[in-house]
């Protein structure tokens, strides 16, 4: 009886005209054109500072120090049956009645049959690409934008085309010839989300109906990223895409309780949109994937039935919180931004020639009294090359007390850094 020795050959294919080199295994060009997060990609400095025994002041990304209320917690403690089973594709039907009653208390009726629960807002955003685009054709977004978009798109095969806007007037939208003139053949949507991430830009219902007009005379949909609705300031009001008169067929509207509810890690969104064509396409989509998770689900139901009772205070609190960055930033010299009207982002024009680098430094070479910062570089919130590269997004996150020392130690960075 012989025995047999295994061993794992490695085999390459050796190409005659290159003589004796390796013809290596390659990803996807996907892949390779992937930005990578402007969020998350020097978390590794951050890393080394907290190794090296250095505080850093997570203002970087948009992770909510609040609690998450006890009722979506016990909600999900309380799920009673022996089988976690699948559920069904569109999401659970009690939460889409929820969010149904609750749409309808913003004056927003949708039937439960129109909401489409997704894995997070994220999953919503690139289904509703896949559903309205075809590889290789272009959605409008005013930039900066959440910097995800960059990797949905990629993911639907879809390119951007940014329309500008600037710091100097609150990121407002620029005027309907410029948003035209982004418009081609292979046009099929504008994306917008407001209140904004990385701005806190609320768009008014003028710049709305704006967007409703183009998009009606030019057949396009309006993709509208709800995300912060409640989170708004100084008594504005946030206007829906369905708070605009005849926009049934073209209006899909993206949501999310990450930061509604603080509760980033549950991961549930949905899509609302009254075009059945839409909700078809969604629905394969969504049957691919199979189902959302179901115990967060629960959770969330117990958000909505609860969410009066505490969606104000979290909203005072961080209206507290903008205020005292945008005092701090209005301290700063050289430093710029107009105050923020909801979310709890702000993107600040900051006197250095290279953000990312600043962020850097603030990792590497810098610490007052033991402590540092760690900042979003605005350019990767952009599609346009070279705009931002002179502007960080700040997320107010923290509590008062912490900000304010997050921002002095900023503020003293920044005059380190200018002053090497």
């Amino acid at each position: 009886m012989c025995s047999l020795n295994f061993t794992i050959i490695a085999i390459y294919v050796i190409l005659p005209e290159i003589g004796g080199y390796f013809m290596s295994l390659n990803i996807s060009n996907r892949i390779k054109g992937m930005q990578a997060s402007p969020i998350r990609k020097l978390i590794p400095y951050a890393d080394e500072a907290k190794k090296r025994g250095i505080h850093v002041y997570h203002l970087n990304i948009g992770q909510p120090d609040i609690e998450t209320p006890r009722y979506i917690i016990e909600g999900m403690k309380n799920y009673k049956d022996k089988v976690l089973r699948y559920g069904p594709s569109n999401g659970l039907e009690a939460l889409r009645v929820e969010i149904s009653r609750y749409l309808g208390k913003k004056g927003i009726e949708m039937g439960e049959d129109n909401i489409f629960v997704t894995t997070a807002g994220s999953e919503a955003i690139i289904f509703s690409l896949m559903t309205i685009c075809d590889p290789g054709d272009e959605i409008i977004i005013p930039e900066p934008f959440y910097t995800n978009y960059n990797g949905f798109a990629q993911q639907a095969n879809v390119k951007i085309v940014p329309v500008t806007s600037k710091v100097e007037n609150g990121f407002h939208l620029p005027d309907e010839e410029e948003i035209i003139s982004k418009i081609s053949k292979k046009t099929k949507g504008i994306l917008i989300c407001s209140p904004n991430n990385p701005t806190g830009t609320i768009l008014t219902m003028e710049e709305m109906q704006r967007l409703v007009n183009i998009a009606k005379k030019h057949n396009l949909y309006i993709l509208s990223d709800e995300v912060y609705r409640e989170f708004t300031f100084d008594n504005r009001k946030h206007v829906s895409i369905f708070d605009l008169e005849g926009v049934e067929e073209l209006a899909i509207m993206m949501d999310s309780i990450s930061k509604r509810f603080s509760a980033c890690g549950a991961r549930i969104g949905y899509i609302a949109t009254k075009n059945e064509n839409i909700l078809k396409g969604i629905m394969k989509l969504g049957q691919a994937r199979l189902c959302p998770p179901t115990v967060e689900q629960i959770g969330a139901i117990e958000g909505f039935k609860h969410m009066d009772e505490f969606m104000g205070p979290m909203i005072e609190e961080y209206e507290r919180r903008r205020n005292v960055v945008y005092d701090y930033i209005e301290k700063i010299e050289g430093a710029f931004t107009m105050k923020p009207e909801g979310a709890f982002y702000t993107v600040v024009r900051i006197p250095v020639d290279d953000a990312e680098k600043f962020t850097v430094f603030m990792l590497k070479d810098f610490n007052l009294n033991g402590k540092t910062t760690m900042v979003a570089p605005a350019e990767g919130f952009y599609a346009s090359k070279g705009i931002g590269r002179n502007e960080i997004r700040i997320a107010y996150v923290l509590n008062e007390r912490d900000l304010e020392d997050a921002m002095n130690v900023l503020e003293a960075g920044l005059r380190s850094y200018n002053n090497r």
